[in-house]
């Protein structure tokens, strides 16, 4: 087995992370968020990072997409490609575009905190849209991806404002804003926090549907093995800013080769029915 977080040489991955530095100043103190990882994901795989809270793994999700919370950053280094091209050294216009247009997008785990509530959905969702040549009008577009997310009535749910709508729906329309780019590439942190058992399982479906109907790739960032276990490939398993262990998902539980995530396999106690279809 390779060393833990050593990638093998499997040709050019979609997503490609070495040595990835995030040291953060909290006051006077410097926290090594993230401390030298390496990470990839290939095109089409779901992927899961897995970690108990502190361990390092939302602030590598928001560092590779260059979407850091209001923190003061010490230090952001490594080597972060996608697609070949160099993450770190885009500015902020051409981070833009990428998003916009078949890069990478990103569902947060508080949809209330980042939907506007002064706007209806269909408008967020609207302006979320990347470029298109087709003709397609933009009401037409922003129907078909809420229909694509679950909801029933599409037009309805895009006249609300997001307080009007349960967890679990506003859920589905972050998801459906971070479709509206058409990306290659979906960060999904913690995407259930705060939704009860039936809604998650809902929303997780969801997400895998997805990803197998529009060939996309998946970063889940998760502290459920359960979840790891029904939806991901592979699973990277980081502690205190590190990555310990990255396997195939088969491997991690069949066989772990870490301390601490044989720990976490033995307190995962349950496996969902993400694949067996919509409920």
């Amino acid at each position: 087995m390779r060393a833990p977080g050593v990638e093998a040489d499997l040709g050019v991955p979609l997503l490609d992370v070495r040595g990835i530095k995030v040291h953060l100043r909290v006051a006077d103190r410097l926290v090594r968020a993230v401390d030298g990882v390496d990470f990839r994901v290939d095109t089409a795989e779901f992927v899961g990072v897995v970690g108990e809270s502190g361990s390092g793994k939302s602030t590598l999700v928001r560092a590779i997409s260059r979407l850091m919370p209001h923190v003061r950053v010490d230090e952001l280094s490594g080597h972060l490609r996608f697609e070949g091209r160099d993450i770190l050294g885009l500015s902020d216009r051409e981070l833009r575009a990428l998003r916009r247009s078949r890069g990478f997008s990103m569902i947060f785990q508080d949809p209330l905190g980042h939907l506007n509530p002064t706007h209806r959905v269909g408008r967020q969702v609207a302006e979320a849209l990347s470029p298109d040549s087709s003709g397609q009008p933009e009401r037409a577009r922003v129907l078909r991806l809420l229909d694509e997310v679950g909801f029933a009535d599409p037009g309805r749910v895009a006249r609300r404002f997001p307080h009007e709508l349960s967890g679990g729906m506003r859920q589905r329309v972050m998801i459906a804003i971070a479709l509206a780019s058409d990306p290659k590439l979906l960060f999904a942190d913690e995407p259930t926090t705060a939704l009860d058992a039936t809604v998650q399982l809902q929303v997780l479906q969801t997400l895998y549907r997805l990803h197998k109907e529009r060939n996309m790739a998946v970063v889940i960032i998760t502290h459920d093995l359960g979840v790891v276990a029904e939806l991901c490939d592979r699973v990277y398993v980081m502690q205190t800013g590190k990555v310990v262990e990255s396997a195939s998902t088969l491997d991690l539980f069949e066989r772990p080769q870490h301390p601490y995530s044989a720990r976490l396999v033995e307190l995962s106690s349950h496996r969902l029915d993400f694949r067996g279809g919509e409920q």
